[in-house]
């Protein structure tokens, strides 16, 4: 047996497992297999048969032992034992019973030693990796608090989230907002990637999801189920729409969402850096649900185009007042309505329908003065010399029938 450690090594384990987070099975499991594999290199061989290593937790004593079966007749030595020699190593054991002969080289101390240090090194590694993988990947589509580390080269803000770091892209950042490493901040974690090293967790602070997640803190309805949320539609650092739905007629979705005096709402904006949010009545209506989206502009009608497994569309008035706040700044509120209510929004004011459907009824005048014109032109012929063909054809016709009948009269006097 060698010594590996002084003393107890229960100490040492429980130190282990409550800095890294390894329990002491996976240490112990480590030591001996690093034990064997030294025993292998120190002995040259590629294979080695029935060959453990044991740990002796209270002494701190590790020794490789060699199991052997007991025979009658030794053909394999290095497999095999005979009884009477089983006899003197335990006097209760019987033919095909297994022995255990311990076979801890005297100069193997330093040799095992190093090979049992990288072993255990590289072992314990990988139990941490296990650990925050499996830690982050239940963790993933959930929030989480961490604390900004850094900004790297790539502009990309590093997130201490406790066992390892997390990486927050550019594209997941809120544009405009100063990331100042030591402060707290509450993320989305995105993706779990498994590495050779550590996994590496992508966060993002710019997700719909985040202010889901921000909901369901701060609105107890929304947690028990009361009130639900259908849809969410984002501008990161500018502009949240959020639709939600009662499900019992007493609970108001928008006014458990605003809470008392707006306190959980404003605990939501001050979370979001004073992003606006427009919370949204859902509706089953098509019609309803697009005005409720649109918020704040006021709508005169809604005209739906398309609705289909192919395409919704509709067309929405709304008074001149109101065209360029239903539309917003760059088009803002009618993107994040149609994000939200997942329908092409048209948007038109009075004026705009009233001109069109002017221009409309010109059109419709204009082609009935036109269509007999258009209707001559397209066959080629003018219409008096038609008409003139016309007449001369019925006189021929008639001097025809003249000649008919004369010529009938001649044959009936000829045969008188």
């Amino acid at each position: 047996m060698i010594k590996i450690g002084a003393g107890n090594l229960n100490e040492v384990f429980e130190e282990l497992e409550k800095e890294k987070g390894i329990s002491k099975d996976v240490v112990i499991s480590s030591l001996c297999d690093a034990m064997v594999a030294a025993y292998k290199k120190h002995l040259r061989l590629k294979e080695v048969q029935n060959v453990e290593a044991f740990l002796d937790e209270q002494s701190g004593e590790i020794g490789i032992f060699k199991g052997k079966t007991v025979v009658d007749h030794v053909e394999d030595e290095d497999n095999e034992i005979s009884l009477a020699e089983a006899k003197e190593i335990d006097e209760d054991v019987e033919l095909g019973d297994e022995v255990k002969l311990e076979v801890t080289p005297e100069q193997f101390g330093r040799i095992a030693a190093q090979a049992a240090n990288q072993v255990l090194t590289q072992r314990i590694r990988e139990a941490e990796r296990n650990l925050v993988l499996n830690e982050f990947l239940e963790k993933k589509g959930t929030l989480i608090t961490g604390i900004i580390q850094k900004i790297d080269d790539r502009r990309n803000v590093i997130v201490n989230i406790g066992k390892t770091d997390a990486i927050m892209p550019r594209k997941e950042q809120i544009p405009g907002e100063y990331y100042k490493p030591g402060n707290r901040i509450r993320v989305f974690v995105l993706n779990v990637k498994e590495t050779t090293r550590l996994p590496q967790v992508i966060v993002s602070h710019a997700h719909p999801e985040i202010v889901r997640e921000l909901f369901e803190l701060e609105v107890p309805e929304i947690e028990d189920g009361i009130v639900e949320i259908k849809s969410i539609s984002r501008e990161a650092g500018y502009r949240t729409k959020i639709a939600v739905w009662s499900n019992d007629p007493e609970v108001d979705s928008v006014g458990a969402c605003i809470g008392p005096r707006g306190s959980r709402i404003q605990t939501i904006v001050g979370e979001l850096k004073n992003e606006k949010i427009d919370i949204v009545r859902y509706s089953e209506d098509p019609v309803e649900y697009i005005v409720n989206a649109l918020s704040p502009a006021r709508v005169v009608s809604v005209d739906i185009m398309a609705d289909d497994e192919f395409a919704h569309e509709a067309l929405v008035v709304v008074p001149d007042d109101q065209l360029s706040l239903a539309i917003g700044r760059e088009g803002q509120n009618v993107r994040l309505a149609h994000k939200l209510t997942n329908w092409k929004i048209d948007i038109k004011s009075v004026s705009q329908m009233e001109q069109a459907e002017a221009q409309n009824v010109n059109n419709y005048d204009y082609d009935e003065e036109t269509a007999q014109e258009d209707e001559a032109v397209d066959t080629g012929v003018d219409s008096e010399e038609l008409q003139e063909e016309i007449e001369a054809e019925m006189n021929q016709h008639e001097l025809d029938e003249e000649d008919m009948q004369d010529g009938g009269m001649s044959e009936e006097a000829e045969e008188e």
